[in-house]
């Protein structure tokens, strides 16, 4: 077993109407199947946490990310694997066809661009991790408040 957390990456994909992207993870995940999520992954060896987040948006949706606008916060979380993992998230703005995300298929089932008075579509399955995705949502839309989106 490792004894480093395991970084990760996230990224808060915010569109023109102030809303954030989610994506439902598939029932067959081993990390928090059938939850939504927000786009991010696990850093390779050796990678920094600003290239972790750019790749896995890419791969993830197949959009690009145009400009990070600001972090929304550093979580400490251990999976239903045991192992610890922090990871940081950020607001972002993407390009590329926001209406039709290219989703990893095998990994992620559907999307949802959701304003701040409906996350509580988050609250679904929210035993499997803990409202972890909620608090960050909501830390997501406290800081485009801040940053005046």
């Amino acid at each position: 077993m490792p004894t480093d957390p395991l970084r990760c990456a996230g990224a808060l994909i915010v569109d023109d109407d102030g809303r954030i992207f989610f994506q439902r993870r598939s029932p067959q995940r081993k990390l928090f199947p059938d939850t939504w999520d927000i786009v991010g992954g696990h850093l390779e060896p050796g990678e920094e946490v600003e290239d972790a987040l750019y790749r896995e948006v890419t791969e993830e949706t197949g959009w690009t990310v145009s400009v990070v606008l600001g972090p929304v916060g550093e979580y400490a979380w251990t999976g239903n694997d045991g192992l610890a993992r922090v990871e940081s998230d950020f607001l972002v703005r993407v390009d590329g066809d926001l209406a039709r995300p290219r989703l990893e298929r095998d990994k992620h089932t559907e999307f949802r661009w959701l304003a701040e008075h409906e996350i509580a579509v988050l609250d679904e399955h929210r035993d499997v991790n803990d409202g972890l995705i909620r608090r960050i949502a909501e830390d997501g839309f406290a800081a485009l408040h801040v940053i005046g989106l």
